[in-house]
């Protein structure tokens, strides 16, 4: 199915990627500033592993391992058989997840868990703007219209971060701003969502 889609001419901008790499770079940087306190945070809390990885399917559905700060209890996986699930579709959302940590709230809250995605941008596997990254079992549910959102790199940021997040609780919904996405897509969109996103980071809004 992947192949049945072209990708997307921000795929390559050449501009689009200078942006991630000098991006990636500062918030590697910022990352590293606060790496020891967030891990004597998660150790106190749940101790266990520092780094959450999981493979997500990128661009044309390739597979690649995404990285996070951990904010759930360390067998959380083996677990979400266990937590209903409050979203309609492709997707799983539960607003009071009870695998989530209390650091791990604040953790998300501020957007703190997802600073090690800056390593996958750096390496060319996300992009700071795109589409949400699905997980491998998301992706075999995928209907012929969902594989047009595999268009563009998954980001850090898209239209989904900054129109509530944890708010928007029906697949369909994200495939649709996934895909006005690549219809509005141009340098200056992606550094205006850049910077939507800071507000929207900054006001914890529709973090969960």
């Amino acid at each position: 199915m992947a192949e049945a889609y072209f990708p997307h001419v921000s795929t390559n901008s050449r501009i689009k990627r200078t942006i991630d790499i000098l991006g990636a770079l500062v918030g590697l940087l910022i990352t590293g500033f606060v790496l020891l306190p967030i891990a004597i945070s998660i150790q106190i809390d749940n101790p266990g592993r520092i780094f959450y990885s999981q493979i997500r399917c990128g661009i044309g559905g390739r597979p690649f391992r995404i990285w996070k700060f951990r904010s759930m209890v360390t067998n959380a996986d083996r677990l979400q058989h266990l937590v209903q699930n409050e979203a309609m579709g492709n997707i799983f959302k539960s607003k009071d997840d009870p695998r989530v940590t209390r650091v791990g709230r604040f953790l998300r809250r501020t957007s703190l868990d997802e600073l090690p995605q800056f390593w996958n941008v750096l390496r060319g596997e996300m992009s700071l703007v795109g589409t949400r990254p699905p997980t491998l079992d998301e992706v075999k549910r995928y209907e012929l219209h969902h594989w047009k959102r595999l268009a563009v790199k998954p980001g850090i940021t898209g239209e989904w971060q900054v129109n509530g997040r944890s708010e928007i609780k029906d697949f369909e919904d994200v495939v649709a701003m996934d895909l006005e996405y690549q219809r509005k897509w141009s340098v200056m969109y992606d550094l205006k969502l850049i910077v939507r996103t800071i507000a929207v980071v900054l006001n914890k809004h529709g973090a969960c």
